[in-house]
């Protein structure tokens, strides 16, 4: 695997010309994001970062991540319908970690008063890595699923044509045509214009809540595109719109200056720094209303890193998928190494195995995003300094997962050509709609594979580190 273009990449010049070419496709194509100079305006924009070369996936695991994420799906929508597994997974965390907590408080005043909401829209995105850490074949190891805001589905659809034009620049025709139509904006936009349809008003509009700082604008007008396409209509509104125009009527149906809002999709609300006081109301204000939420903030929860790790304790995938023995087992076979740190026995011997071996662990936050998890000896402080203290549950461990790295170039704007060793994270995309309790819609809906630099131990494309990639499967 580790050599796949060893050939192509022998001359310096082949290389330079590939690259200056990769770069037009890729604004040709609309691989692009705005500037961090000028993240509001589109008067220049840039092309978001990307490898040069398609990275080598091995079919086996391609396809068994793309056959495990109905299952998903499943898992995702069962977890956020139930509140006892709900309360008892995040018991220890919502003690400690004030956002999680939010998020729950919100969660149990809307279930109090009883949801107006009765479509119900997921759309995730579940990460793999290919773990060579085991003898034998590599192995499909599940880091996380991202059950809010999921991006960059827009900015994949067009990516693998680029590396198609780059391929044939290097004399690779034939393998170009090997690269697999990807197209994840039109999966989300079908999921996101079944629940509009559902919600039965022809009138009413699909609400994105955005961020305040947008560079990453062109990945969400990809989906944008496809609902007008479809004739429905998009507004995009923050957090502070929603705090100072949003109403909801005696029927609880959301109005956003005037329109009626039948979809709410989450581009923005994961982490802590989303929120002040203003923020929070007018979260609850749409959990409270009508308006179909992508995701509702149950589902939101589902993807935490504690529901994660709880998921991996014998019987619990039983509980929540009664009957769905395969389906168990599939989601089952993805899973690496998860571990508690709930105060207790099980969580003091986890915590002291992990400080004597931090090179083979992983400490997670309960944090989306990207540049939160601790590895190393970064990670051996930090439990050291609160393995004695509450503060310990709010963060779950993992098996640190050993993929093979391959040679590869990152094109980042203004930034040097070189090669670097790389190691590559492959997401696929899932998209479900329930209508009170039918299941309407269950699918994949494309793939994103990102790629980054060894050295760089985590964090995805928005944060800077992780540019986009395509697979070529082997």
């Amino acid at each position: 695997m580790a050599g796949l273009w060893d050939a192509a990449l022998r001359g310096e010049a082949a290389v330079r010309r590939a690259a200056l070419a990769a770069v037009d496709a890729a604004l040709l194509e609309g691989v692009l994001m705005r500037t961090e100079a000028e993240p509001n305006a589109s008067d220049v924009v840039s092309f978001a970062p990307f490898t040069l070369l398609p990275s080598a996936v091995p079919s086996a695991l391609f396809r068994q991540a793309y056959a495990v994420q109905q299952d998903f799906n499943l898992l995702v929508d069962a977890i956020s319908q139930d509140r006892e597994f709900l309360e008892r997974a995040l018991a220890s965390t919502v003690k400690v970690d004030d956002f999680t907590a939010r998020l729950f408080r919100i969660h149990l005043q809307v279930l109090e008063e009883g949801l107006a909401q009765s479509v119900f829209l997921g759309i995730n995105r579940s990460d793999y890595m290919f773990d060579c850490g085991a003898p034998g074949a590599p192995a499909l190891k599940q880091i996380e699923i991202n059950t809010i805001a999921a991006s960059f589905g827009g900015l994949a659809s067009r990516t693998a044509a680029v590396h198609g034009r780059v391929l044939k620049e290097l004399g690779m025709a034939e393998e170009a045509s090997r690269l697999l139509p990807n197209n994840p904006s039109e999966g989300l936009a079908s999921g996101i214009a079944k629940a509009w349809e559902l919600y039965g008003s022809q009138s009413a509009v699909v609400m994105f809540l955005v961020e305040e700082v947008q560079r990453n604008i062109f990945d969400q007008r990809c989906v944008e595109n496809e609902l007008w396409n479809r004739n429905i209509r998009v507004i995009r509104k923050r957090f502070r719109d929603v705090f100072e125009k949003g109403s909801l009527d005696e029927a609880r149906r959301l109005y956003m200056d005037g329109q009626e809002v039948a979809v709410v999709y989450y581009r923005e609300g994961y982490v802590p720094t989303n929120y002040n006081q203003q923020n929070w109301e007018a979260r609850l204000l749409l959990e409270r209303s009508r308006a179909v939420k992508c995701p509702d903030i149950a589902t939101q929860l589902a993807g935490t890193k504690k529901v994660q790790q709880e998921l991996s304790r014998p019987g619990t995938l039983e509980k929540l998928l009664p009957g769905r023995t395969e389906a168990i087992a599939r989601i089952r076979a993805t899973f690496a190494g998860l571990y508690s740190l709930d105060v207790g026995e099980e969580g003091d011997k986890i915590a002291a195995t992990a400080i004597a071996n931090p090179d083979q662990f992983v400490l997670k936050p309960q944090r989306e995003g990207g540049g939160n998890n601790l590895y190393g000896e970064e990670l051996r402080q930090v439990l050291e300094k609160i393995k004695d203290s509450p503060e310990r549950t709010s963060y779950i461990l993992m098996d640190k997962i050993q993929p093979q790295p391959t040679r590869n170039y990152l094109l980042r704007a203004h930034s040097p050509l070189k090669a670097s060793e790389c190691v590559s994270e492959l997401g696929i995309f899932g998209v479900y709609v329930r209508q009170g309790k039918e299941l309407v819609m269950n699918e994949a809906a494309g793939h994103l594979l990102r790629t980054k630099a060894v050295e760089h131990a985590d964090g995805g494309v928005a944060a800077g580190v992780a540019v986009l990639d395509t697979p070529y499967l082997v």
